[in-house]
């Protein structure tokens, strides 16, 4: 009895810390989609626009999306269904990241 209490209590603080991460990784998105206050905005027109380095999360943004909702998907599918929930788990998570990332996420410059 103690060993089967121990497992799920394990499982749930393993689903737990997996949810947290997948919140932390989802702030970052939208913290950078934040636009600036007007005045911001109008000094940024003003300046000569000069070619920066983009970082690595805005090279590879949407591939990271994807595979972190199919990472995601897979630990939860895992604890919930063995290796036939992580599985299926991948698959959901990656087709959900996929079709946000292509199709329902605004793709408008914010100067």
């Amino acid at each position: 009895m103690n060993t089967t209490m121990a497992i799920q209590k394990m499982k749930r603080t393993v689903a737990v810390v997996l949810m947290l991460l997948t919140l932390g990784f989802a702030i970052e998105p939208i913290r950078s989609s934040v636009s600036a206050s007007p005045a911001a905005a109008a000094a940024v027109q003003r300046r000569v626009r000069r070619r920066r380095h983009r970082s690595f999360w805005r090279k590879h943004r949407d591939k990271l999306t994807v595979a972190g909702t199919g990472l995601g998907g897979a630990a939860i599918g895992g604890l919930a269904g063995g290796k036939k929930g992580a599985l299926i788990g991948a698959g959901v998570g990656a087709g959900s990241g996929a079709l946000y990332t292509y199709k329902l996420r605004k793709r408008r410059r914010r100067y």
